[in-house]
């Protein structure tokens, strides 16, 4: 029983990952066929991502009074319905109001199934839950591509995907019961999580003066920066500066996708053997390489092995800085920190996609690599200073 109920959380994973990667794949068609400016693509993006933020906010409560099941078979439903809408919208404003609905569901999801099997699953489960995301984040393009390529439109792309959220919907409200099957295992780990609540409120304030914490929330915000903006610029970079169709440059971002995919999967394999620290290392270093890749002035089948080289290197971090968080800073202090930690991740994610929505409409969108080289550069320095610190401070403790 337990299995099966890892089964149905991988395909909420896959639910949650299908919505995130399509915009991106989409938005040179969507562009030209609304008359809409470039950076209109990052006032959509960041109205998706601000929904997320509320809803991972408010999440603890909903998840306490409803349950798991529950609210992840709603905001399945609520996603696949703001798809639906995107397929209607006769406008960029309409689109907006749709992206709401759209993000809402997004983090209730991420928020409530992160934590539930952080509470029932084993560490490497972790890894292996993010690569199911980015089996839903691969699939979205791939499909879009199809649509774009054939006679349909951007439209039949976003209702096709909105068919397999309802689906996925459908699975989730009928394996209900199963999560009721848990039900005593999830007071248990509630009572747990009041007691570290409670230690919280104990110690509010402090967190944020341990040593490294800020070095580490910048270094989640870095990553969600680079990863979220190589998801929503990168068809726009490649149709605009490197000459690709719209549909092929869909299928090279979902090779990226499918970099970040394969990647967890294997380093849910590989965290038994080798540390998180090396990881997050190593993948740090072929993100770099990968952006680098980009900004180099070689054909364009470079590019492409750019985007996957970026997707491989970003694979391991989240979920490897996620576990190493306790580690790092204290049982004590984890939860609390962990907040602040998805906090700026998801900040990342809302503002510097669009911001460089702004610039590229000024400019260039020939500047992309270069923002993704600066990007993986900042997200590399800060986590190195941060293994330096606490380097340093594992040494006085043991002198």
């Amino acid at each position: 029983m337990t299995t099966f109920l890892l089964i149905i959380i991988y395909l909420a994973f896959i639910s949650l990952g299908l919505p995130d990667s399509i915009l991106g794949a989409a938005w040179p068609v969507m562009q030209r066929n609304l008359g809409a400016p470039l950076e209109s693509a990052g006032l959509l993006f960041m109205t998706i991502a601000g929904g997320t933020i509320i809803s991972s906010l408010v999440s603890g409560s909903i998840l306490k009074r409803f349950g798991t099941g529950k609210v992840t078979f709603f905001s399945c439903l609520m996603t696949a319905l703001a798809l639906v809408g995107f397929q209607f919208s006769p406008s960029v404003a309409w689109l907006v109001v749709c992206a709401v609905p759209l993000g809402l569901g997004a983090g209730a999801v991420d928020s409530g199934l992160n934590n539930y099997v952080a509470a029932h699953y084993k560490a490497h489960h972790m890894s292996w839950l993010h690569s199911f995301w980015g089996v839903g984040a691969t699939m979205g393009p791939i499909i879009m591509a199809q649509f774009l390529a054939g006679d349909f439109s951007w439209r039949s792309g976003y209702m096709a995907i909105a068919g397999i959220q309802f689906t996925l919907a459908v699975i989730l409200l009928v394996t209900l019961p199963i999560w009721s099957k848990v039900k005593t295992g999830q007071m248990a780990a509630g009572n747990n999580h009041q007691e570290t609540e409670a230690i919280g409120e104990r110690e509010a304030g402090k967190p944020l003066q341990v040593k490294g914490v800020k070095l580490a929330l910048f270094t989640f915000f870095f990553y969600c920066s680079i990863e979220a903006a190589m998801g929503l610029w990168g068809s726009s970079f490649l149709v605009n500066a490197k000459g690709v169709s719209p549909a092929d440059a869909a299928q090279w971002v979902s090779l990226y996708w499918g970099g970040i995919t394969v990647g967890r999967f294997i380093t849910g394999f590989i965290t038994f053997k080798v540390s998180s620290l090396l990881l997050i290392r190593s993948g740090q270093l072929i993100a770099l390489s990968g952006a680098i890749l980009l900004f180099l002035p070689l054909p364009t089948v470079f590019s492409l092995i750019g985007f996957m080289l970026v997707g491989l290197g970003l694979a391991p971090i989240f979920p490897c800085m996620l576990h190493e968080t306790p580690a790092r800073f204290g049982k004590h202090h984890s939860q609390s920190i962990m907040g602040f930690q998805m906090a700026f991740a998801y900040t990342g994610s809302t503002f510097m996609p669009p911001l460089f929505g702004f610039i590229a409409s000024r400019t260039n969108i020939g500047l992309f690599p270069v923002f993704a080289v600066v990007i993986a550069a900042a997200m590399l320095l800060s986590s190195e200073k941060l293994n330096s610190l606490l380097k340093k401070k594992e040494q006085v403790v043991l002198d």
